[in-house]
């Protein structure tokens, strides 16, 4: 019996599953994620997962890791301090493409060189520069180097890093090892995201890889990509950024391999957020113009994921405009009321109850802050430090800790850097009220929806007559927007102009009467025209009432609570390598290669110089991942013009991929 091992770190939980033989899911578990150190809550998952099986660590062959740190880094702006070689372009390239911003006020030396798109020398290189650079901005954890042309010829780009390396023995990141496509300045921030993970990456593999040691476990550990696809550890140390969106991407792998599904949107909710992708003839449909994660557009191949703010933390907000009112959810999330009663219940408790007893509503009711251990404080404001000294350890009413307005604005502060948590009503209370949910306090939910409830609309009415009516309110609020985020998808993806943008469309009066059956002189009808798989711990209790309300077929898998975990392990090793040929002067055929152009008289003998070369290290980056029974796919991307009767060669794109199974330790 072969066990392989799949992890999945999450916003608020680490998943593991156990799959024999690749067929059979025999073990799932569950531990909370430990933002401090992430590698202490994959080993209590993994030692759970290994408890609940009764399985030995030596039973293992195959450990695999899906996560959302990459992803979370660039959101928040993390990482370490790095720098930009940006070579033959203009200073003004800086500015004009997004690439300060992606700096964050980090260096970066603009110096002569690079190539032009034949791939001949355009200016020679400013070594010299480059030194009196190095010697002046120390402290660098890794640098980024992008030149003009640099994938129709590397050579500057190598000869910058070989300098870096023997002068700091940093890491160095080069635009051209990331893509083969052409666009410098998209390479660039794509090297310089790649740069500042380097560092956090390389400690979260390293610290994983030391557990699994630990617990006795000898088998390769591989990574997900943001494609779906696996890479071995190493890989993913010296190419971080291609793990970004690599949560969301194993949970589309694994709702393929639960449910066999060729076509269909894939829903994965959670606590933060609902992602949304979609799966046609069996693959999930690869974003074309990159992955996007923190305002950056990146040059990484990733699953087109479509994120929203709407999970079972989201924050309800009560809407008192209006002759009826109502409740609108995310999208931020809060700790909910239920969770933090659990932790620090007699505090919750007393606060809730004075809150009720008051004759009118707080606008604070059934809120409440505490401090997040770990994480520090470095560089707040006055205001902020005012606020966390009067918080300290404790769990406080949010009456209690904010005493004027300003202060609302440094809390605020507090929460986006991560260092206070607020608590507050959310669609996992409103469960706990009508009995959906049985994990936390379900008493406390009751008393928060309550409060809620007491709150007035514009007719000065009660916002719902009792707690059960307001959590009923919440979840329908929930299933609404749940459909709205499915439906945008679909317009999206749709092949037909509406002539209105996604979001307008799947809110549209129209698309509401057409969900409903509208009769009249008028017959509307608007439904989903594909099936729904619904991921996530909470999707069987939710997305039930998504289907109906979308006239669908809802497919809710076994072990859906942990599809990342099992698309952690189940994917294939995919490395794919890509080249160009082109055309400098008529009857001359140039193959851009890593050492160099060459140049042929006959289109085919360049095209297939170039496959041999791709092919060959398509073909060892597997192996060196860990792949075997490797299969090969070519794809040619010949671009030919009419001119007087005849066809005229003007560039052709070669693309290798080279994809197997990881090889089983037990094996």
């Amino acid at each position: 019996m072969t066990l392989s091992l799949g992890v999945d770190t999450g916003g608020t939980y680490t998943d593991a599953v156990l799959i024999r033989d690749e067929r059979d899911v025999i073990a799932t578990a569950k531990a909370l994620t430990t933002r401090s150190d992430l590698a202490i809550g994959v080993g209590n998952a993994i030692r759970a997962v290994l408890d609940q099986a009764g399985a030995a660590p030596g039973d293992i062959g195959l450990a695999s890791l899906s996560t959302t740190l990459a992803t979370n880094a660039l959101v928040e702006g993390q990482g370490g301090r790095v720098a930009l070689v940006y070579i033959g372009f203009g200073e003004g390239d800086l500015d004009k493409h997004g690439l300060r911003e992606a700096l964050k006020g980090d260096p970066a030396l603009v110096i002569a060189g690079g190539h032009c798109h034949t791939g001949s020398e355009a200016a020679p290189l400013d070594l010299g520069a480059l030194q009196s650079f190095l010697v002046s901005n120390k402290g660098i954890s890794g640098f980024a180097v992008a030149g003009l042309f640099a994938t129709r010829n590397p050579e500057h780009e190598l000869m910058v890093a070989r300098a870096i390396t023997e002068a700091t023995g940093a890491p160095v990141t080069c635009s051209h090892q990331l893509s083969a496509k052409l666009n410098g300045p998209k390479r660039a921030v794509t090297a310089v995201l790649n740069a500042r993970l380097i560092g956090m990456i390389d400690r979260l593999i390293g610290r994983a890889q030391d557990t699994l040691v630990e617990i006795g476990i000898d088998a390769p550990m591989m990574v997900v990509r943001g494609d779906g696809a696996l890479m071995s550890a190493e890989q993913a140390r010296e190419r971080p950024i291609e793990t970004i969106l690599s949560g969301p991407a194993a949970s589309i792998v694994g709702a393929r391999w639960l449910t066999g599904v060729s076509d269909a949107l894939v829903s994965d909710i959670g606590g933060t957020t609902t992602d949304v992708a979609l799966i046609r003839n069996g693959r999930p449909k690869i974003d074309p113009s990159g992955a996007q994660v923190g305002g950056f557009r990146t040059m990484v191949e990733a699953v087109a994921m479509r994120t929203y703010g709407l999970g079972g933390d989201s924050q309800v907000h009560v809407i008192a405009e209006g002759l009826q009112g109502g409740v609108h959810l995310g999208p931020r999330r809060v700790l909910p009321l239920s969770l933090i009663a659990a932790e620090a219940g007699a505090v919750v408790h007393a606060a809730l109850d004075a809150q009720l007893r008051a004759a009118s509503t707080g606008e604070y009711d059934a809120r409440f802050a505490r401090r997040v251990l770990g994480v520090p404080a470095d560089g707040i404001g006055p205001r902020e430090t005012v606020l966390l000294d009067r918080l300290g350890t404790r769990v406080l009413p949010l009456s209690d800790l904010l005493r004027t307005r300003m202060e609302q604005g440094a809390l605020t502060r507090l929460v986006d850097r991560g260092i206070v948590q607020v608590s507050g009503l959310t669609p996992s209370d409103a469960s706990h009220v009508l009995g959906r949910l049985d994990a936390w306090d379900a008493e406390a939910a009751q008393k928060g929806m309550e409060l809620f409830a007491r709150k007035r609309t514009g007719n000065g009415e009660r916002l719902a007559k009792d707690g059960e009516t307001l959590a009923t309110m919440i979840i329908d609020q929930l299933t609404e927007q749940t459909a709205q985020t499915l439906l945008e998808t679909a317009f999206a993806e749709e092949d037909a102009d509406f002539g209105l943008p996604p979001e307008q469309l799947a809110r549209h009066v129209l698309t509401r009467r057409g969900l409903s059956g509208h009769r009249g002189l008028l017959a509307l009808d608007v439904a989903l025209n594909l099936p729904v798989v619904g991921l996530g711990a909470s999707a069987a209790s939710y997305y039930p009432a998504v289907g109906a309300r979308l006239r669908c077929d809802t497919i809710l898998p076994e072990h859906g609570g942990v599809a990342n975990a099992i698309g952690a392990v189940v994917g294939r090793v995919t490395l794919r390598r890509a080249g160009s040929v082109t055309a400098p002067a008529e009857g001359r055929y140039r193959v851009h290669l890593v050492d160099g152009p060459q140049d042929f008289g006959d289109p085919e003998q360049a095209m297939s110089l170039l496959e041999t070369v791709l092919r060959g290290e398509a073909e060892q980056a597997a192996r060196a991942a860990g792949a075997e029974d490797i299969r090969i796919l070519v794809n040619r991307d010949i671009r030919q013009v009419p001119v007087e009767g005849r066809e005229v060669f003007i560039e052709a794109e070669v693309t290798v991929e080279a994809s197997g199974r990881p090889r089983i330790a037990a094996e």
